[in-house]
């Protein structure tokens, strides 16, 4: 070996280690800030399903106790107690179908962080 020449250096295994530590804290960070965003819209989603939920609960209570009260005025003489069971078969129906109209807005997946999952597992499959 010519003493002239300068020792060229390898990276060591500690400086390796450094540097994936250094680049898994900064992948790390970055996952953490994209949660933040995620939980942020979903804050955002939350709320306004909340409103529109109560004023649609407040607007149907009140739709049902006036339509319900018209409808047995008007319909007592001709059908008598049968038109209590076709109110209760109406309003069943209703109640059905907002608890699906509830259902199908939750599994549209605004509420499930899809993009901070679909990151967390891309990090996973190049990891392994």
């Amino acid at each position: 070996m010519n003493p002239q020449q300068p020792k060229q250096s390898s990276p060591g295994l500690v400086s390796g280690l450094v540097g994936t530590a250094k680049n898994m804290f900064a992948l790390l960070i970055s996952r953490i800030e994209l949660a933040a965003l995620e939980f942020s819209e979903i804050g955002s989603h939350l709320f306004k399903l909340f409103l529109v939920c109560a004023l649609g609960i407040v607007a149907l209570w009140f739709a049902l106790a006036f339509w319900s009260g018209l409808l047995l005025v008007l319909a007592w003489d001709a059908l008598g107690w049968k038109i209590l069971l076709i109110l209760a078969a109406f309003f069943t129906i209703v109640t059905i179908g907002t608890g699906f109209y509830v259902r199908s807005v939750l599994r549209q997946g605004r509420l499930g962080l899809p993009v901070t999952m679909a990151e967390l597992r891309k990090d996973r499959d190049a990891l392994l």
